[in-house]
């Protein structure tokens, strides 16, 4: 539910942010502040704002999309190429504890709004720069886009089926895992701010980012030399840890040690598999999983996915239905822990999102805020900075 109230007892209650930033990373960095209490100010350009507002679906004229990377923020409608504009989206960095922005790297110099342009001002600024791929060095000015990231740091060679081509992770990994990356960096700051006093600079990149999740695929290499590839829904230390077919549809079940694997054998009535040379070890399993597969379908086709998932949950093995979205986001734990909360869009019309997932002293960040229309706080966030009579609308 949209409250539109200040929450002091939310952890970054207090705080100020001025967000330059479009499409996903950095409003998701921004959205994650907000949800924890901060005042976050959307700085957005009157002919259009964030591109993302443009995306479907649409209600009524608003994105779905857009609102669902920008709740509970404010906008502020400025033209950067205006010197009067300028000037206000300087004040407001002046005004604030932390700046964002997902812009091509020295955007924000060349315009006076970069790092060092206000540090002098504001000491206790903390300034998260996000791009595709860092601040510095030779690929610094390339600009960065959820798949080409994919792509270039890894995911999509591992991603898909082994004999299969290219595939991207259905979800934006690489976008989200940067703003994750930035939200978590500016709380680091703010605390060292607190004690010391003085700003910091943070650089995130999508590149990064993306190559930091896929802990487990790196260290593979390093460790081995061998050059991680495609498995499918298959893990490649453990197994059965994967997608099954059974009599009507696929399952996963993730029975990754011993003990599981002893009691999947029980329950297909194959106990003779734990002794099968081929399966003796985790290790052994992991490099059989075709055979492995093959011979435990065999069993799993005399039944549904429901019985596999039910039989095999009851005795513990951690097992699931393949859901979709639809499935997911109906499913009673939902429910339970309140994560999808109605919103009303500027539009009028009534939504659903998903809120934050994290519970703070077991209560959900509330959504104090509908995501805003473009340029809907100008006159708000211009009186503020006491410009009473230039308030700017949103054309």
């Amino acid at each position: 539910m949209t409250t539109d109230i200040a929450s002091p007892d939310l952890p970054l209650a207090g705080i100020r942010v001025i967000e330059f930033c479009q499409i996903a990373a950095g409003p998701f960095c921004g959205m994650l502040l907000a949800d924890f209490g901060a005042d976050v100010i959307k700085v957005e350009n009157p002919r259009g704002g964030d591109g993302l507002r443009s995306w479907p679906p649409l209600s009524e004229g608003f994105s779905e999309n857009f609102a669902s990377l920008n709740r509970n923020k404010r906008s502020v409608a400025l033209d950067l190429k205006d010197p009067a504009d300028l000037a206000v989206a300087r004040q407001l960095c002046l005004s604030a504890d932390v700046v964002i922005e997902n812009n091509r790297p020295g955007a924000m110099t060349r315009l006076g709004l970069g790092y060092d342009a206000l540090k002098d001002d504001n000491p206790r600024l903390v300034y998260c720069a996000m791009s595709g791929f860092g601040q510095t060095g030779p690929r610094s000015n390339q600009g960065g886009f959820d798949v080409t990231i994919q792509a270039m740091a890894g995911v999509m060679s591992v991603t898909g089926e082994p004999d299969g081509g290219p595939v991207k992770c259905g979800v934006p990994v690489s976008d989200f895992s940067t703003g994750l990356y930035g939200a978590f960096s500016v709380s680091a700051a703010l605390r060292k701010v607190a004690e010391t006093g003085r700003g910091e600079f943070i650089d995130v990149s999508l590149f990064g980012s993306t190559l930091a999740i896929a802990a487990l695929q790196t260290s593979e290499f390093f460790g081995t030399g061998r050059v991680p590839v495609k498995m499918g829904a298959a893990h490649p230390r453990n197994a059965p840890y994967e997608a099954f077919r059974a009599r009507d549809d696929y399952f996963v079940l993730a029975a990754g040690n011993n003990k599981l694997w002893q009691t999947v054998c029980d329950t297909v009535e194959m106990p003779e598999l734990v002794q099968d040379p081929r399966f003796l070890t985790n290790s052994d399993r992991a490099r059989n999983q075709k055979e492995l597969r093959a011979v435990l379908e065999v069993a799993f086709g005399r039944e549904t996915a429901a019985h596999w998932v039910d039989r095999f949950q009851a005795l513990g093995v951690p097992c699931g239905p393949i859901n979709t979205y639809a499935q997911a986001l109906t499913d009673p734990q939902v429910e339970q822990m309140g994560w999808v909360s109605e919103m009303t869009l500027p539009s009028g019309v009534r939504t659903r999102t998903f809120g934050s997932p994290v519970g703070l002293g077991g209560v959900t960040p509330p959504i104090r805020r509908a995501p805003p229309d473009l340029g809907e706080h100008t006159a708000e966030i211009l009186s503020e900075l006491g410009q009473h009579s230039t308030a700017r609308e949103a054309g």
